[in-house]
């Protein structure tokens, strides 16, 4: 919604994370999304408006105006849950720092549909007025948030790299890569709320779960002209698992084009497997046909934060690097001493790969 008075926009306070629940189960992105909403939350609340004083004259002379500031009200977090049978998964919201959890529980959310799920936010951004929404960036993330922001006429960052408040206004700071990823934007929504965002899974670690946290669950209800939808579902099906979950690895040992070729992750499989560690790859290795994509790290693939995060062989365009630049230790191994992933390594090796890492696993087995 389009607000251009500054007393209109102070009603709109609180941080809302709209959950993603499938079966019963979590996806852990919103988990992470919590997280993130509570520091939000937490600069939000903090943030004071100035507040001008009454202007006088006397005598023909004007008084200087006095500005104090107004401490600002508490913002929320607040988690949006819909689905059918989710009174357990609501409550595990509380755990990872939710204020309260608006809760539609119906058997017509039981399968996931863009289109009334997007009503019904809608619906209840317009009655609560949040002032920020933030979504993971999964396939449904992506299909109904934009629906959202057309239909209460707000703005939307997509796949998000970084949240904060900006401490003078209480805006909501949106970074993300951009054209092509070839510069890093920081992007303001002024006069548009709720300001929104969606965020990939791994971009922000999930907060350590507290059992002992309670809230409160507000109850809304889906209205009759909401169940109706211009899609039909057919059928539903679980994909295959590729048994590859870059986001959960405490080491990831990734190839890029300095590995010239599909036998060449033959020598990064081995030293990931000496490391109980993953296989991860850059675009461009994926690109050229050398693994699939489900290893792919970067911009266009998973985000990661590991424990250890070896680069083999990986220039580090800015692309890459948002997706793994916020691991614990980063070790990279190129030729090339001026490649952009050497600058932000703990441990840059310069040489070759071929070399290095058959050594490598030598001393680990």
């Amino acid at each position: 919604m389009i607000v251009k008075d500054n007393e209109l926009l102070k009603e709109y306070r609180d941080v809302w994370v709209l959950a993603e629940v499938a079966g019963g189960r979590v996806n852990k992105v919103s988990y992470e999304l919590l997280g993130i909403a509570r520091k939000l939350a937490d600069k939000l609340s903090a943030v004071k408006t100035p507040v001008p004083a009454n202007t006088s004259a006397a005598s023909g002379s004007v008084v200087a105006q006095l500005v104090h500031e107004r401490p600002a009200a508490k913002s929320h977090v607040v988690c949006v849950a819909l689905g059918s049978g989710i009174e357990k998964a609501a409550e595990s919201f509380f755990y990872y720092y939710a204020d309260k959890v608006i809760m539609v529980d119906d058997p017509a959310l039981k399968t996931f549909n863009d289109t009334i799920h997007a009503a019904v936010v809608s619906r209840l951004i317009k009655k609560y007025k949040p002032a920020i929404l933030i979504s993971g960036a999964t396939s449904r993330g992506r299909s109904v948030m934009p629906r959202i922001a057309v239909q209460i006429e707000t703005g939307l960052t997509a796949d998000c790299t970084g949240l904060d408040i900006e401490p003078e206004t209480g805006l909501l700071l949106q970074t993300r890569p951009a054209y092509g990823g070839n510069i890093i934007a920081t992007i303001k929504s002024e006069h548009h709320r709720p300001q929104m965002s969606t965020v990939r899974q791994g971009v922000f670690k999930a907060p350590v779960p507290d059992k002992f946290l309670k809230g409160k669950i507000i109850r809304e209800s889906i209205y009759d002209d909401e169940k109706k939808s211009g899609l039909t579902v057919i059928k539903e099906m679980i994909s295959e698992d590729s048994g590859i979950n870059l986001s959960d690895a405490d080491v990831i040992v990734t190839g890029g084009r300095g590995v010239k070729g599909p036998e060449g992750f033959e020598v990064i499989e081995d030293l990931a497997k000496g490391l109980r560690g993953a296989v991860g790859a850059s675009r461009a290795a994926v690109d050229a046909g050398w693994i699939s994509y489900a290893h792919q790290v970067g911009q266009t693939g998973q985000t990661v934060h590991p424990k250890i995060y070896i680069a083999c062989g990986v220039s580090g365009q800015i692309q890459h690097l948002v997706g793994m630049q916020s691991s614990s230790f980063i070790v990279a191994i190129n030729k090339d001493p001026e490649a952009p992933i050497m600058k932000l390594a703990d441990v840059a090796i310069v040489g070759d790969l071929f070399e290095i890492i058959p050594e490598l696993v030598r001393v680990l087995k």
